[in-house]
């Protein structure tokens, strides 16, 4: 059943999208093809699939981590941001440097400040026991303002005539692409490295032993001498390692510039693709794949059926939804209990 239950919580969407088309009077079978049967069939679709489904992978591995540790990061979209933010300041302050080294600096601090930004949930966990859910995804939102006061002010470009946009990047400070003639560029060969080494990492290293160990037994951790706030530390950094290097990748890949608005939700969407690849990272590489396929379908849908774009976080929601509910269902047991039966369990513990 835990095998079974990404399969079943899809269907399930599937289902709870056709109920949505119908009430929104769109036929739920043509609405159903556009949005995912479509995509598929048209090669630039493919090919944008695929450039989707490689932030959303790079994001949901380092997530990934951190959920087999017991450990909840929900600011990857603010560690995304950041990543963004430090690999840009290169092409945005020194404009006229081109040199080999510009992208590969890049990419580094791309790396760099995912992890500094991600570090500060973890150092707050460990020193202070704040709740890293709240702390994480509360960043979130003001690595987001940061930027949009970045690109509205100091790094907006003078020639924009006033849209809060960086300068253009130059050829050096862009990611070379896989294919000549398209946007397939080599930030989707980061994704399938990422899930590569973490795959072996965590099957064949004492560090993913003990990432498995924290997240299964703590106390067992404790007793084998596994640190828990080492462990904190280290799959934060991981994980915003690798959001800080999406970020770079969609900024210099993608955009070629920095705007206000550089993601359209893949830091969240990943712990989509995370629990819907069941925390394995070559199972996330799928995963990624199909969540990219909402938001190329919910963009032939808004230009075909004239829905609103609203409908891919619905579709997105309805399917965490559905995959928490299944591995709930999978783990409890629901049980009826009557006021008659609740009384008689006392009567006997009595």
């Amino acid at each position: 059943m835990s095998v079974l239950s990404p399969v079943i919580a899809i269907v399930m969407t599937l289902i709870l999208g056709a109920v949505l088309f119908t009430a929104l009077g769109v036929n739920p079978a043509q609405a159903l093809y556009v949005y995912f049967v479509e995509p598929v069939t048209q090669l630039w679709s493919l090919e944008e699939l695929v450039v989707k489904a490689a932030p959303l992978a790079l994001i949901a591995i380092g997530l990934a981590l951190c959920y087999r540790a017991n450990v909840w990061n929900i600011g990857a979209e603010g560690q995304f941001t950041a990543g963004a933010i430090f690999g840009s300041a290169i092409p945005i302050l020194l404009p006229d440097w081109d040199s080999w080294m510009v992208l590969p600096l890049m990419l580094i601090l791309g790396v760099i400040g995912g992890m500094l930004y991600a570090a500060i949930p973890a150092i707050l966990k460990n020193r202070f026991g704040a709740n890293e859910i709240l702390t994480s995804l509360m960043l979130s939102y003001i690595a987001l303002l940061v930027l949009d006061w970045l690109v509205r002010g100091p790094w907006r470009d003078p020639g924009s005539f006033n849209f809060p946009q960086s300068v253009t990047f130059s050829d050096a400070a862009t990611l070379p692409l896989l294919v000549s003639d398209g946007r397939l560029h080599v930030g989707v060969l980061f994704a399938v490295l990422a899930a590569l080494i973490a795959a072996i990492r965590l099957s064949f290293s004492v560090q993913g032993f003990a990432i498995e160990v924290a997240g299964n037994a703590p106390r067992a951790a404790r007793f084998s001498g596994f640190s828990q706030k080492r462990i904190t530390l280290s799959v934060f950094l991981i994980s915003g390692g690798l959001a800080g290097l999406a970020g770079i990748c969609e900024v210099s890949g993608v955009l070629n510039q920095l705007r206000p608005e550089i993601s359209p939700g893949y830091g969240f969407a990943a712990i989509i693709v995370a629990f819907l690849g069941r925390l394995n990272p070559l199972a996330i590489l799928l995963a990624a794949l199909l969540l990219a396929l909402s938001y190329i379908g919910g963009e032939g849908a808004q230009a075909e059926l004239a829905v609103s774009s609203t409908v891919t976080r619905l579709f997105q929601g309805f399917l965490l939804l559905m995959i928490l509910g299944c591995d709930t269902l999978i783990a409890y047991k629901i049980r009826l209990v009557t006021s008659r039966s609740h009384a008689s369990g006392e009567a006997a513990r009595g």
